[in-house]
């Protein structure tokens, strides 16, 4: 009887953490025209450091977006990240880490502590950023904008995670109950990885002017 109980409460727990691990994000004319076009490789950061950092540095890469934080339930998913990001980061995948304390204020507000913690407790070496705010509103950073428009979901707990495609155009949200290591999520990495790099703009209008040339050749 007590293990049938004991069941039913772990189910419900899950249940209950799963619906928190996601919430809607803000829709509407403004912001689609805003990020129609625009992506996450067009946007500038900042490192956990404090230093100006551009992630037009990743385009061409498949990214896995996650806001991390160092004192949660979550935060043993730091030791698959950084497993996924090892195995991958040949093929093509970068993990970007956003540091934010906006759910239970669960992570440090000392960047140097942040640091600290993530290396030297899951030995990090993917990229990490400065702590920012996830969710929706007025001092949302524009990345979590962006891909909050792109997905219409926000993460609703840490360690929410965007797989966003090599042409930062189109991304899929796996919510903080979707461990590095879910088959959903690997196989979305996966998929990712095999579509084709674009090619630089400067390569494509080489390449539309040699076809048109080549059209105008045949006439």
């Amino acid at each position: 009887m007590l293990s049938r109980l004991t069941a039913v409460a772990a189910g419900t727990l899950a249940l209950l953490t799963g619906l928190a691990c996601s919430q809607a994000a803000p829709q509407n004319a403004e912001l689609a025209a805003k990020w129609k076009t625009a992506t996450l490789y067009d946007m500038k950061v900042k490192t956990l450091e404090g230093k100006d950092a551009n992630l037009s540095e990743y385009a061409g890469k498949v990214t896995l977006v996650v806001n991390v934080a160092s004192r949660c339930g979550f935060t043993g998913q730091y030791a698959g990240l950084q497993k996924l990001y090892d195995k991958y980061k040949d093929q093509g995948l970068v993990v970007l880490g956003f540091p934010s304390g906006d759910f239970g204020g669960q992570e440090f507000s000392d960047s140097k502590e942040i640091r600290e913690f993530c290396t030297t407790k899951y030995s990090v070496t993917f990229p990490m950023f400065e702590k920012c705010v996830v969710k929706a509103g007025d001092a949302q950073s524009k990345v979590y904008e962006c891909l909050g428009t792109k997905t219409g979901e926000l993460p609703g707990w840490n360690f929410g995670k965007y797989v966003v495609s090599r042409d930062g155009k189109t991304a899929t949200f796996f919510a903080s109950n979707a461990g590095p290591d879910s088959s959903k999520l690997v196989d979305a990495i996966e998929k990712a990885l095999k579509e084709a790099a674009p090619k630089p703009a400067g390569d494509a209008a080489r390449d539309a002017a040699k076809d048109a040339a080549t059209d105008a050749a045949k006439k």
